[in-house]
């Protein structure tokens, strides 16, 4: 692992340590809608084992759980692995383990899950094709892969990264959808789902969540600002009852492993 893996990944331990409580809790991660299409878009199964990669405080595993034979959920940051611990005695769920792990050396033999997931996590990372191809490897033959994140318009893509780099400094770069179809087809995946969403929220609620570097929160809240009406960003920035807000574009993308 070179010096600025290591690097992106001290950002992300630290990032996400102090998000993990607020990313838990933030409505706008846990809506039925958004859960329900990414269950729908990978064909979970009942016999599936899963793999949930970068999962965070476990909302994606927990939803899989309540479909899915076993799930496995590994994240880089031991916070994130509380967090999760706490909604899977919440919701009283035996078939779900948690795992530290880095998704860049996924620590599983190869073709030992059925289907493998991770939602919001392709934007931190530094080389996406390489996880790509660490989700193909440890996912059995006929298996699906599925991958659910941000992507910006592609003309758009700098202008985003800039901004969300200003809210969190362990973004890497968000990859635009064409770009990321054609990772999976690189990779010999044929594409099974394709679906789109977005996650609506206030500016001011996403800084309560976040722990940007100081002086940067004003300079995200003047950003969005300048680009209501315009979409520079690609996030179609509005005001409703005095409240500055805006939607993360995501699309869910589903490939199945040839057999």
């Amino acid at each position: 692992m070179d010096r600025s893996h290591v690097e992106h990944n001290e950002r992300i331990l630290s990032q996400f340590t102090l998000q993990a409580v607020p990313f838990a809790q933030a409505p706008s991660h846990s809506t039925e809608d958004s859960l329900r299409l990414l269950l729908e878009t990978a064909q979970v199964q009942g016999s599936d084992e899963v793999l949930d990669i970068a999962c965070g405080p476990g909302i994606v595993s927990c939803a899989f759980a309540g479909v899915a034979k076993w799930v496995v959920g590994m994240d880089l940051v031991p916070a994130m692995i509380e967090q999760a611990r706490v909604l899977q005695d919440e919701k009283g769920l035996a078939n779900v383990e948690w795992r530290l792990g880095d998704a860049t050396q996924l620590p599983f033999p190869d073709n030992s899950f059925d289907l493998v997931v991770t939602r919001y996590s392709f934007h931190h990372l530094m080389d996406p094709r390489a996880v790509l191809r660490e989700m193909l490897r440890v996912c059995r033959p006929g298996g699906r892969v599925v991958v659910n994140d941000v992507t910006p318009e592609p003309e758009k893509g700098a202008a985003y990264d800039a901004m969300e780099t200003l809210r969190d400094p362990s973004h890497a770069r968000a990859v635009p959808l064409p770009e990321l179809l054609e990772l999976g087809r690189q990779l010999g995946l044929a594409e099974i789902g394709l679906a789109f969403h977005r996650v609506d929220t206030s500016v001011e609620a996403l800084l309560g969540a976040s722990f940007p570097n100081p002086g940067d929160a004003e300079k995200l809240r003047t950003l969005i600002q300048g680009d209501v009406g315009v979409d520079r960003l690609s996030i179609q920035a509005y005001e409703r009852d005095g409240e500055l807000r805006f939607g993360f574009p995501c699309s869910m993308v589903a490939w199945r492993k040839p057999e």
